[in-house]
Parts: C-alpha cells; structure tokens; sequence
C-alpha cells in the first residue's frame, strides 16, 4: 500500500502544525500524523484529511482517509482472526490482553487527556470523569468481569421416556464486530463498544468519528505496540467517505453492527443490515426532560440545569435539555438558572478553571444557532445566550422559555447548550409532557421528597434516569434507551451479553 499523503480538503491543505501533540521525536503513540491499523499494521493510507482543534479552528492533526480497499481488508482480516485463531476461545489469553491494554492506557493516560482537550475541545475538568478516566475503566472492569462470568450455565438433567438427558448452556463470541462512534465521547464510545466485544471474543472493526479521528486511531497504535492481540482481532479506521461505513454495516462477513449516533442515521443502519440479518445495536438520540417538583430546592436546580446543559458544550444525547418547571414557580427558577448560565466558566479547554469548551465545528455550532433563530422566529422567548462566540466554534449558553412542548425546540436534538423550559401544572402533567417525544434516552427529577421522585421515574419512558442528581455513568451500570433511542445497552453484564450467542447442549447420559 502506498504511503503517500495527500490532503483531500482544499481549506485544510496546509502543513501540519508545529504545536502539535508530538511529545518526542521518537514518540510511536502520539504523533500528529496517525495510522490505520489492519490486520496487525500500522499503515498510512493514500489520502488524508485534518482534525480541527474546536477551540482554535486551526488543523490539529493529520488522519488517513480510508476508502473501501482498507475497509475490505479490514473485515477481511477480522474474519479471518475470529474463523482461524484461538481469540474466540481462549478465555483467559483474552483477559491477560485487557490487562495489557488497562495498563497501556494507564501508562499513556496524559497523553490522551492532551489529545482529547485538543480535538473534542473537552474541558480539562470533564477529562478526569466522562471524557476520558472514567472511560478508562471499562477495560479493568471486562477484564474482570470476564474472569467471573458463567459462560456455560447447568440446566440439570431430565428424563424423558426412561432414560436420562443433560442439558446446558454455553455462551459464545457473536463473530465480526462493526462499530462506528460518534464525536461528542470518543474515549467513552471507543471502549464502551470494543472492550466488551474483545472480552465476549469477537474480532472488531472500529471506526472513528470523521470530526474526531485522532483519539480513536491513537487507541488502536496503543493496542498494536503495547499487547498481544492477535494481528486482526482489532482494526481501527479513520475515513470521511460514505461508502465505508456503508460496507462495514452491509458486508456478509460481518455479523454484528454497533452504532452511535443520530436516529436518523441508525435507522438507515438498521435498514441496510437487515438484508443480511445482522444483529444491529444502537446508541441514538435524546431529549431528556429534567422535572423540578415544588418542594425542591430552586437554588440548587438552576445549578443543576446550568451546568448539566454546558456539560461538553451540550454535545451529550443524554443531557436533560428540556427543563420541566412548576408553573406557579416558572418565572423564579429561569430567573435562577439564567443567573447561573451567565456565569458558567467557559472557553480554553486547557484552563483548568474551564467547564465548557466550543461545539467541535463550525456546522455544528451553525446548526445549533439555526434552531435556537428558528424557535426565536416561533415565537419562543430567548432569556440569555443565542450567540456565537469566536474565534474557535464557542455559542453562548443559552436558555429559552415559552416553549411549546410540541415544538421543533422541544422535540429535535440542539447538540448544543441549549435549555427549554416548559412549564406543568402537576405531577401527572409533568410525566405527560416529558413522555411527549419519539425520545427514550434519559431523564431527571429533582425533590426534597426522594419516594415522590422516585415514583415520578417509574413512571418516565427512558433507559437511564437520575434521580437528585444521581450518576448512573459507571462502567458497570448498563446504558441505552427506549423508543427511538436505540436498541441493545452498552456496559455492564448486559454490555458483555450484546455480543454473545447462545447455545444449548443435550446429551443422552450413559
């Protein structure tokens, strides 16, 4: 395969920037200029394109644009690991692996917080929980987990017409693996799909999110240098063109789709992978509603609703970004939150005193802008923020009230640090309204009363909710959503179960 280079978008033909993430001249892990990796080696690919830095609009870095050749090979080589080696077997030779990756990415951990605060443009705070510690994690927890869990389960024996049958279960590797990340988590995303797939012994293709590239394909040179996974059980890709995802969910060598994105896009996922009976799993979209009860402290919920919002610039499917307010209290709290938006410390990522950083791109931050201007044009009223703010692609946390709870507001993902407040008369209209969306992703409820919150959640349709600011984000907690959400839950045992088959055993006892 050729090595040379070629930059693929006119705005970004430029040469590499001098203050990059290049930490030596002898760096393998951590180069500006990343590598595919396939069937156990690294490879630069023909064309490339650039990862921005958010917080600048200046190209950080420099990722292979695989096409459908690096992706053939890719599944190619994943099949041929799954059908011809011991990986899908050897139970323990697969957690000794994981320990090797736990370690490597222990050892290297500050150089993937730089590159995370570089290319997600997260926060330093937000990089030592669900950016980037909290998601390391996961590898130790499969790792255990793996040396813990039945995989083979006794159902006893029976007797049918005189003479005796055993009966068992034995859990076993699905086969090929195609996981395709989004943006907004790609620390989180990477390992939530790939550990789990790796611990139930199925071989992976992963690829990376076109606006984050480098993270994801820095994990993949960390497998390659610092463990023993077979040449072709993990391959990671990095690519801006279409037909690679198109291959990874259509190919008849694959035999499980992981997906993490928008409804839209997962539902054309679903569709494709249908002709060939694929398992799909997917993690979509959300429009959480976050219910203040009367008796809650008001104080506390502008805080809360201020900064879950601001939470990695709103880039979150699973942030509360529907605020459901008494109506006898309505003009206090937005007057309390408003208050608090205003002085939620944002901008350079790498300012430890920094809770939000910019949205990752010029489209999106144009996208976010175009649907708080639209809402504005409704009729819905724009309390404080609704602006750009340069240079990098920062918008100013933002809050809107009178807000239809039919609305495109209300209903459609902002993907930004946008909050609308919606106002109900009592509990029952509070479920209503937040029920009230083709969404099951998640949801909060704040209260002095913790039986009456936690009876409001019962009652909410939704894969994951936080009751008084409970957090359900743990390695060992499952996640995923009801409705148009998804389908299928990523972590904990049911995380491992996605990617395992079922056999039952019966044999005549001698």
């Amino acid at each position: 395969m050729t090595t040379q280079n070629t930059v693929t978008t006119p705005a970004e033909r430029q040469s590499p920037p001098t203050d990059g993430l290049v930490h030596s001249q002898t760096t393998t892990v951590f180069d500006v200029d990343r590598r595919l990796l396939i069937d156990g080696t690294l490879i630069v690919a023909a064309q490339r394109f650039a990862s921005i830095n958010p917080a600048s609009g200046a190209a950080l870095g420099y990722a292979p644009d695989a096409g459908v050749a690096e992706t053939e090979q890719a599944i190619a080589a994943a099949r041929k690991a799954f059908d011809t080696t011991t990986w899908a077997t050897d139970v323990d030779f697969r957690a000794r692996c994981l320990d090797q990756l736990d370690q490597a990415l222990r050892a290297n951990i500050e150089e993937f917080r730089a590159l995370t605060i570089a290319e997600v443009g997260a926060s330093h705070l937000s990089t030592l929980g669900s950016q980037l510690d909290t998601p390391v994690g996961i590898v130790r927890y499969y790792a255990d987990l793996l040396r813990t869990y039945p995989l083979i389960e006794d159902l006893g024996e029976v007797d049918i017409k005189g003479q005796k049958h055993s009966r068992w279960i034995e859990k076993e590797a699905t086969g090929v693996v195609s996981a395709i990340i989004a943006y907004n988590y790609p620390n989180q995303l990477a390992l939530a799909k790939l550990i789990p797939a790796l611990a139930a012994g199925c071989t992976v293709i992963l690829k990376g999110a076109p606006d984050t590239p480098l993270i994801t394909l820095a994990l993949g040179e960390l497998i390659a240098n610092h463990t023993d996974i077979p040449a072709g059980v993990v391959n990671v890709l990095s690519s801006t063109s279409i037909e690679v995802g198109q291959m990874m969910t259509t190919h008849p060598d694959v035999d499980v789709v992981t997906f993490t994105g928008s409804t839209s896009v997962g539902a054309h996922i679903m569709a494709a992978a249908s002709a060939t009976l694929k398992k799909v799993f997917l993690e979509l979209g959300g429009k959480s509603a976050l219910i203040v009860l009367d008796d809650a402290d008001f104080a506390t919920v502008a805080q809360f609703a201020a900064f879950t919002i601001c939470s990695n610039a709103g880039q979150g499917c699973a942030l509360t970004t529907r605020l459901l307010v008494p109506r006898a209290h309505h003009d206090e709290i937005v007057g309390l939150v408003a208050g608090m938006l205003e002085q939620v410390p944002s901008g350079d990522p790498t300012d430890p005193a920094t809770f939000m950083g910019p949205l990752i791109s010029e489209r999106q931050r144009e996208k976010v802008d175009a649907l708080v201007q639209r809402a504005i044009a409704d009729g819905t009223t724009l309390v404080t923020g609704g602006s750009r703010i340069d240079p990098g692609f920062f918008y100013a946390p933002t809050l809107l009230t009178n807000v239809d709870p039919d609305s495109e507001l209300a209903q459609e993902e902002a993907f930004g640090p946008v909050l609308a407040v919606i106002p109900f008369d009592d509990d029952d209209h509070a479920v209503q309204i937040a029920n009230n969306s083709r969404y099951g992703l998640s949801g909060g409820v704040l209260s002095a009363d913790h039986s009456r919150a936690v009876a409001i959640g019962r009652r909410i349709r939704a894969g994951t909710f936080s009751v008084n600011g409970g957090n359900y984000s743990s390695p060992d907690v499952p996640f995923g959503g009801y409705k148009q959400s998804g389908i299928g839950r990523e972590m904990g045992v049911s995380g491992l179960e996605e990617f395992l088959q079922i056999k039952a055993f019966a044999a005549v006892v001698k």
